[in-house]
């Protein structure tokens, strides 16, 4: 077992490795925003928040190097925001995968920007961006590789993040 032990990443640098993730995938999302020109619809910028909570909860805990139960809060912490994000991708993928027929009721909605430059209630606007609206139906890029779209992939990231979360938080040494 000391062998196994030994092999780890130490938590320091796991949570160091979890917040370049974190930061990697903040930068791919401003890549396809300012580079591809691919507007971020509510939901997008929802997950970009977990992953931006994800990895300051990270930095947080690999600067801090606290004892095994300051770990353990970091840990459950960085699960969590990542299991939210997760919620939020799992969100998005569902509006995509919906009949066209129910995408087209979804469209008839005002974008954020558009509330927000409008004084919308903040409670509608709050609402929108936690369930999302029309522009989150589209299927604005797919990797041209595998085929998946850009929640599915989030999808892929959060989850990780949730698995080396837990792995922080049940580990032993």
């Amino acid at each position: 077992m000391n062998q196994l032990a030994a092999r780890l990443p130490n938590p320091r640098l796991l949570n160091g490795l979890i917040f370049l993730f974190c930061a990697a995938m903040i930068g791919v999302a401003l890549y396809m925003e300012h580079s591809m020109m691919l507007d971020p619809c509510p939901l997008c910028i929802m997950q970009r928040v977990f992953f931006i909570a994800t990895g300051f909860v990270a930095l947080a805990g690999a600067l801090h190097n606290p004892a095994a139960t300051g770990r353990r809060v970091y840990a459950a912490l960085s699960t969590l925001t990542a299991l939210a994000g997760a919620g939020f991708a799992l969100r998005q993928i569902y509006l995509q995968h919906l009949p066209e027929e129910m995408k087209i009721q979804m469209q008839c909605g005002a974008s954020i920007s558009y509330m927000w430059e409008t004084d919308f209630p903040m409670s509608t606007i709050l609402k929108t961006l936690f369930t999302g609206d029309g522009d989150c139906t589209k299927v604005v890029w797919v990797d041209p590789v595998i085929g998946l779209g850009i929640p599915e992939w989030s999808l892929i990231g959060f989850v990780m993040l949730a698995g080396a979360g837990a792995f922080q938080f049940l580990r032993k040494a």
